[in-house]
């Protein structure tokens, strides 16, 4: 299983695990084996040109395995207590005989190389429960490059056998976007009482959510979540007309008292269910998958473009004459595509 790694400045051996074929990567994902789940998400990390073939055979073969569990992503306000809040309806949803996947999307780690959930101490309760499993977000040139990662987990988890899968973002800029395109269900954690309540919510992110939860609704702050809930629950009303006949519900939350935590998860389980019934949930998630492709396939050909030789040295060129306003950006894109039409 192992082989000496003698790379180390010391020169003693170290060990490393010997590489797993394609087979060995699939059996023991299907088996819901945590360690070669936890490895074969390594190798869809990778950029490495063999990782990346044998990442994508390795989907292809898991992929009729997926597709059975309830993805639900989160966001929030800093502070809003999100990590208290996955924690608190984990081990709650562990107790009931789910297994639960935690993702992040932190567009921060593109440049940090860190995550939100890279310190698991901030999850330890769940960190150590058997039923739960915790991925810091990956790093990546750009935040497409995160969030197609994070997607080929969730479906690597999905095959392990993780029936809820939670995707956590940091709410920072496009993020929101991102993991609600990605999920069933899109929950959004506020604060009570924090003077402009309605400031905090952008209307493009109301948009996107299907509840609004004010946490940390307790001791002296219960009066202030109750005031700030009504006043999104008024927003929601104006600025949102209900879909389908789903109006977005705001509930009070306390993460850390467990009250009303259980109340959310019905709200999100029965829309859930609801959607699946009616064959909504299908059509939400082929429109989330083409709009994946269609992302790949934009990202695959502005690679090819970057590559290729001719097509950059026009680029190189016509920059010089957009800056000076000799050429117009119209004419300039089409003098690079038609050099990379010919090459």
């Amino acid at each position: 299983m192992f082989e000496p790694d003698t790379s180390g400045e010391s020169g003693s051996p170290a060990y490393r695990p010997l590489p797993l074929t394609l087979d060995q990567y699939a059996e023991g994902v299907l088996a819901g084996d945590r360690t070669t789940l936890a490895r074969a998400i390594t190798l869809i990390e990778s950029n490495l040109p063999e990782h990346v073939k044998t990442a994508r055979q390795l989907l292809t073969r898991l992929m009729p395995h997926t597709g059975d569990a309830l993805r639900l992503g989160i966001t929030g306000v800093p502070g809003a207590g999100k990590s208290t809040f996955i924690e608190t309806l984990g081990i709650r949803l562990t107790g009931q005989g789910h297994r639960l996947a935690v993702l992040a999307i932190d567009p921060s780690s593109t440049v940090s190389g860190g995550s939100i959930l890279g310190d698991k101490t901030r999850m330890e309760l769940l960190a150590r429960d058997e039923n739960a499993f915790i991925r810091p977000s990956p790093t990546a040139a750009a935040l497409g490059g995160v969030a197609r990662k994070t997607r080929e987990t969730m479906l690597l988890c999905e095959a392990a056998g993780f029936d809820i899968v939670i995707v956590e973002t940091v709410g920072v800029g496009q993020s929101e976007t991102v993991v609600a395109d990605m999920t069933d269900f899109f929950l959004v954690l506020m604060l009570p009482g924090a003077g402009d309540e309605l400031q905090g919510i952008k209307r493009g992110l109301l948009e996107l959510v299907d509840m609004i939860a004010v946490n940390k609704a307790d001791g002296d702050n219960l009066e202030a979540a109750r005031r700030s809930a009504r006043d999104y629950r008024n927003a929601c009303h104006f600025m949102r007309p209900a879909e389908d006949g789903w109006q977005v519900p705001v509930q009070t939350v306390s993460a850390r008292t467990g009250a009303g935590v259980d109340q959310v998860w019905k709200t999100i389980f029965a829309r859930y269910e609801s959607l699946k019934q009616s064959g909504a949930l299908r059509e939400k998630r082929s429109g989330q998958m083409l709009r994946w492709l269609q992302a790949l396939v934009d990202e695959g050909l502005r690679s090819l473009l970057q590559q290729h030789a001719p097509s950059r040295a026009v680029l190189d060129e016509v920059r010089v004459k957009v800056r000076s306003g000799e050429l117009p950006p119209t004419t300039a894109a089409d003098m690079v595509l038609e050099t990379f039409r010919k090459h």
